[in-house]
């Protein structure tokens, strides 16, 4: 849960920080970078090197997947509603047991596959007033962002007896060499230098650092469950905050979302346990 609630305020900075696109998310990237590198740095000692090399190929394939997703996410906040963007994202575990299944020869349930349909509906009504406006583009780098987070997680599955706790550490380098070329570094104002400290330093890593830890003390049901509450927290410091308030449309859709994922993941839960 605390994984969740350290991560929940990232849009809202996201939203606060007044610098370029590029230069967000460069900063991003290199300050998560950094911090969750010191982060590994005090829990290995010694073995920092030796933490990253284990990796191997499988981390940097990681990495640049799950720098793709942060670019595709960050850039979608700013072309979109918070909520929309997070109510769409919060499909990842469905997506992922679709790629499991194509990847990894993963069985899906059919409760999955029920779960799916009502969550591409809950997705439909969500961004139904985007569309019919025209105005579409930030869904559609949600919905890219979903897609290569998903991917993240079959990477992280597929490697399971490998840490990759230090891809992401790679990912944010990943991330600030690919927005070098455009960004402006120096251009942030002091308040802006702030925040991206607190966003880059702090609540990234502290938040992933718990979010990968999480699964080895919780069962999977358990996890699903306390992730959805991102989807609730985020839009509603966005909301309390400045004032974007979601629109009815997305209240709608989130509402279905977020049953949806409660009943497909309790039914799971009940179902591994009575197996």
């Amino acid at each position: 849960m605390l994984g969740i609630l350290a991560l929940s305020p990232d849009s809202l900075l996201i939203r606060s920080i007044s610098v370029d696109v590029y230069t967000l998310v460069f900063w991003r990237g290199a300050l998560l970078g950094v911090g969750l590198t010191v982060g590994i740095a005090v829990a290995y000692r010694g073995g920092m090197v030796r933490a990253f090399l284990d990796t191997g190929r499988i981390g940097w394939a990681s990495a640049c997947v799950l720098a793709v997703g942060t670019i595709l996410f960050v850039v979608a906040i700013l072309h979109t509603s918070v909520a929309n963007v997070l109510i769409i994202t919060g499909v990842t575990p469905l997506l992922s047991a679709v790629l499991s299944l194509v990847f990894l020869k993963e069985r899906v349930f059919v409760r999955t596959w029920v779960a799916i349909i009502a969550a591409l509906a809950a997705i439909l009504v969500t961004v139904w007033e985007n569309l019919e406006q025209g105005v579409w583009l930030g869904d559609v780098l949600a919905l890219g962002a979903a897609v290569f987070v998903s991917t993240h997680v079959v990477i992280v599955r597929h490697a399971k007896g490998v840490n990759l706790v230090p891809s992401v550490a790679m990912g944010g380098v990943v991330v600030a060499v690919l927005m070098s070329p455009f960004a402006s570094p120096t251009s942030a104002s002091s308040i802006d230098a702030v925040l991206l400290c607190v966003l880059g330093l702090v609540v990234l890593p502290v938040a992933f650092g718990l979010l990968t830890l999480a699964p080895r003390y919780l069962p999977a049901p358990e996890v699903s469950l306390i992730k959805l509450s991102e989807m609730v927290l985020g839009p509603l410091w966005v909301w309390l905050a400045i004032g974007e308030r979601p629109g009815e449309m997305a209240f709608l859709g989130g509402g279905m979302l977020v049953m949806t994922l409660v009943v497909h993941t309790v039914v799971g839960g009940r179902t591994v346990r009575s197996g």
